[in-house]
């Protein structure tokens, strides 16, 4: 049986921080980012105010901002090893995250094999950014649909991991799932949970077993 494994990023595989906090610091953007993280946490706004918000924010972002960004932020450990032994067992390995696609898309270079995030314009913005294409809780879903059907997989052959309220619809439409360094209200409702910097731990919570296979 082949497994799709479905990884959010911020909070995730990124260890107390998340994608636009790091592109900010780039910027010298630090404390507008967190006032807009604090409204999004609070759910005073939603991912597409928040995103459109931040699109304005970051007017001067270059591809070396970016590249920076990604290159600094704090990654869990064994990331790259994890997806690797994924592949090897015939499994998938794909991202999804509501932070920016431009981010999201490096992680193809670390084995994942699709990565998907809100649809924003290419770096340096020439555009603004389409509200239709950014990513919400529900759209998780619908992308890793869209995956099960490109990898020949149902949701019962699915794994998720995340860390936030942003994750819980996902959550309940599979099999599997892993709070990583999760808020209560996502560990709650996790088959599994891990409080740590490296995902390899986390993974093999559930590499030992298979949905729908019983442990030996």
């Amino acid at each position: 049986m082949t497994l799709l494994h479905l990884f959010d990023l911020d909070g995730t595989l990124m260890f107390g921080s998340a994608a636009p906090v790091e592109i900010s610091r780039q910027l010298g953007l630090s404390v507008e980012i967190a006032e807009l993280e604090r409204s999004f946490g609070a759910q005073e706004i939603g991912p597409q105010e928040f995103s459109v918000a931040a699109h304005a924010l970051w007017a001067d972002l270059t591809p070396a901002h970016v590249r920076a960004a990604f290159d600094g932020s704090p990654w869990l450990m064994g990331i790259q090893e994890v997806w690797r032994e994924i592949r090897e067992r015939g499994d998938h390995c794909a991202v999804i995250s509501l932070s920016p696609s431009f981010f999201v898309e490096l992680l193809l270079e670390w084995g994942a094999h699709a990565a998907h995030g809100s649809v924003f314009p290419e770096v340096p913005f020439t555009r603004p950014v389409e509200v239709a294409g950014i990513l919400t809780p529900e759209g998780k879903v619908t992308v890793a649909d869209r995956l099960c059907a490109q990898f020949g997989v149902t949701r019962d052959n699915c794994v998720a991991y995340g860390d936030s309220r942003t994750d819980a619809v996902l959550f309940e439409t599979v099999p599997v799932s892993v709070a990583v360094n999760a808020r209560p209200y996502l560990a709650q409702r996790a088959t599994h949970v891990y409080e740590g910097r490296d995902l390899r731990e986390a993974y093999q919570l559930v590499a030992v077993t298979r949905p729908g296979v019983e442990a030996s």
